[in-house]
């Protein structure tokens, strides 16, 4: 593989065959699919529940992107998993075989409207139903999982990479109560020429009672330094990404952690992961949350065969 093909993920990547698909060893899987009230796209929704359930209410690990997490996880970090704090894990992702599906989650990941040129020079308006895929996420999609496991209402997380992470964002500034730990990795937060810096965090900051939450930012140090590898600057697809990021400085992942560490009642980590750019970071974090969460071992920096198609 060329270093430039090594730089950009291929949109159209399929999931292949994952932990989903095995025989239960450490952890059963149930899956259930929903519809969109306009019956656009459909979510499925993948639930890991440990073969051997613990005698009190588990943890929850909610996941965005949820067919591309499934694809950084195996049977030993399931092992590991259920031997240790045995939470439930819940993959959220789309009704179809792709790894990512760049259209849907870019509709559901986002609380703001971008307006912006794509390839062809077009002026393009995308995004805006964060609110309706939250609304979906606990008035579904949590209840259907607590009818397949005993979750503890007071350790539940979630996860996000990228526009996931800007999701993650978002439902921290609206609705703080809805997940106990908010693990933002590499949020988009150039999304709506910066408007994520602007509009909701601040409401968040001057409207702020109190309400306990953890919030743990990642970032790629590539990403923090602005370094974003080799580009096939002919792809007009690529070139008008990059136009598109520079709503926000490379490091403001870092300067975010840094103003709502100030909060009283919210604890906030960063952690930052030396080398690694924008795609690598959603393996690594994923990784990296399952550690923090619950006491795995930290498997970060140590990519797979699976991470590195993944890229």
């Amino acid at each position: 593989m060329s270093s430039v093909h090594a730089q950009q993920r291929n949109p159209l990547q399929k999931i292949g065959q994952t932990v989903l698909d095995e025989p239960a060893q450490s952890y059963r899987f149930e899956r259930f699919v929903i519809d969109s009230a306009d019956h656009s796209r459909r979510w499925r929704v993948n639930v890991g529940v440990p073969v051997a359930p613990g005698k009190v209410p588990a943890p929850a690990l909610y996941m965005l992107d949820g067919n591309a997490a499934a694809m950084v996880l195996d049977q030993a970090m399931l092992g590991e998993l259920a031997a240790k704090a045995a939470p439930v894990l819940v993959f959220i992702g789309y009704d179809n075989d792709l790894r990512v599906d760049s259209a849907a989650r870019t509709q559901d990941y986002t609380a703001w409207i971008d307006v912006a040129d794509d390839e062809s020079g077009k002026t393009v308006s995308s995004g805006g139903g964060a609110f309706q895929f939250l609304d979906m996420i606990e008035r579904q999609i949590k209840p259907e999982v607590e009818k397949r496991a005993r979750i503890d209402p007071q350790q539940q997380s979630l996860w996000g990479h990228s526009l996931g992470g800007l999701f993650v964002l978002s439902t921290l500034y609206t609705r703080p109560a809805a997940f106990q730990h908010y693990i933002a990795a590499s949020p988009s937060l150039w999304w709506s020429q910066g408007a994520p810096q602007r509009d909701m965090e601040k409401q968040f900051i001057d409207n702020r009672r109190g309400q306990p939450a953890q919030l743990t930012v990642m970032l790629g140090g590539d990403e923090r330094s602005g370094n974003r590898g080799v580009r096939d600057m002919t792809n007009p697809r690529v070139v008008a990404h990059l136009r598109r990021i520079g709503g926000a400085t490379p490091d403001a992942a870092w300067q975010l952690s840094q103003r709502l560490g100030e909060l009283p009642g919210l604890q906030v980590g960063y952690r930052e992961f030396p080398g690694l750019g924008h795609g690598p970071m959603l393996p690594a974090s994923l990784k990296a949350t399952l550690s923090q969460l619950y006491g795995i071992a930290d498997r970060s920096a140590s990519p797979t065969a699976a991470d590195r198609a993944a890229d």
